[in-house]
């Protein structure tokens, strides 16, 4: 703790405290004979992925509103999209992209 306390200028107290707090957390692990580490994160689950593409998704909607498209139009040329670039269905629930 020293050592990060006097590297990041703050008291050797106050380093125990964060650190103590990040391995409560979760972001830091102990691991016996090398020391204390960054936690590996978990997969994320489908609906963290799929919060990913809120903000795409919404833009997407606006616009094809503007511009007077239907949903079914939408969603066809999702289809599309999707099976020209490798997916099996729309439904098929994986994560991460292909590509191109």
């Amino acid at each position: 703790m020293r050592l990060l306390s006097k590297e990041l200028k703050i008291n050797p107290n106050t380093a125990h405290k964060i650190v103590t707090h990040l391995l409560t957390t979760g972001l830091l692990e102990s691991q016996p004979g090398i020391g204390t580490v960054v936690a590996s994160l978990p997969e994320p689950t489908k609906v963290e992925r799929a919060q990913l593409l809120e903000d795409e998704i919404e833009h997407l909607v606006v616009e094809a509103k503007r511009l007077g498209i239907e949903l079914d139009v939408v969603s066809a040329a999702m289809r599309s999209h999707w099976v020209r670039l490798g997916g099996d269905s729309m439904e098929s629930g994986r994560g991460g992209r292909r590509k191109r």
